[in-house]
């Protein structure tokens, strides 16, 4: 069946009734919403509802139907205003992570010249060491994922650095070259991961913050090499 045999919309702007479904994934598949106000409005609250259970529940046996019951819709519905299951976990992971960074700029607010590189990266590792236990579970899990299944999930790796990358930047002072705030942000993100992961897989903790410590130092140097 093909979009021409969708009967309607709900007053959510979704299929209203069991003709309103086609073969998800493709250009027969389920009628969007074509970014109507009221469609856009339903599918933001979707997702926030399935957000909020992937964090209590973490990412392990997540499907299309149980993202519909934490939702309170059915999964028809959800591929109304979804491409699929994938794409709906990608956009929760994502909204997860600017969550996580939402987090992370807040509490190192302030000018280059009020707060240090080092001082600022140290604040977001206590960040993300301390946060609400769901939250680092499920974005730990999706770099797993990412991992296992690079053909597949490797967007979820791949958003994180486009997400991450611009809030480390700005703790660079603002008069470093272009390319230099680049390099030492990319270090940056790439080492935190390192240490998430090893964090989580030794559960070495103490050894992870003697590396922290080793990574402070570093940028340490690499400010007062630029002053």
């Amino acid at each position: 069946m093909n979009a021409s045999a969708v009967n309607g919309t709900g007053n959510d702007g979704s299929p209203e009734g069991e003709d309103a479904a086609a073969s998800p994934g493709g250009g027969a598949g389920y009628r969007r919403s074509a970014g109507s106000p009221r469609g856009e409005a339903r599918r933001r609250e979707l997702l926030e509802r399935v957000t909020d259970d992937l964090a209590a529940n973490g990412l392990v046996d997540f499907s299309l139907r149980r993202a519909a019951r934490a939702a309170g819709t059915t999964h028809k519905v959800l591929l109304y205003h979804f491409d699929g299951a994938d794409d709906l976990l990608a956009q929760a992971v994502q909204r997860l992570r600017d969550r996580r960074i939402g987090n992370a700029a807040t509490a190192t607010a302030g000018g280059p010249t009020e707060r240090s590189l080092p001082d600022r990266v140290r604040e977001v590792w206590r960040i993300l060491v301390e946060e609400e236990s769901g939250l680092r579970r499920v974005l730990d899990q999706a770099m797993g994922l990412a991992m296992y299944d690079p053909a597949r999930y490797g967007a979820l790796s791949r958003h994180a650095s486009q997400q991450y990358l611009p809030l480390l930047i700005s703790f660079c002072p603002a008069d470093w070259p272009e390319q230099r705030r680049l390099e030492v942000a990319e270090m940056v993100l790439a080492t935190l991961r390192g240490f998430l992961l090893e964090r989580l897989t030794s559960g070495d903790a103490e050894g992870v913050e003697a590396g922290v410590e080793g990574l402070i130092r570093a940028l340490e140097r690499e400010e007062a090499a630029g002053a």
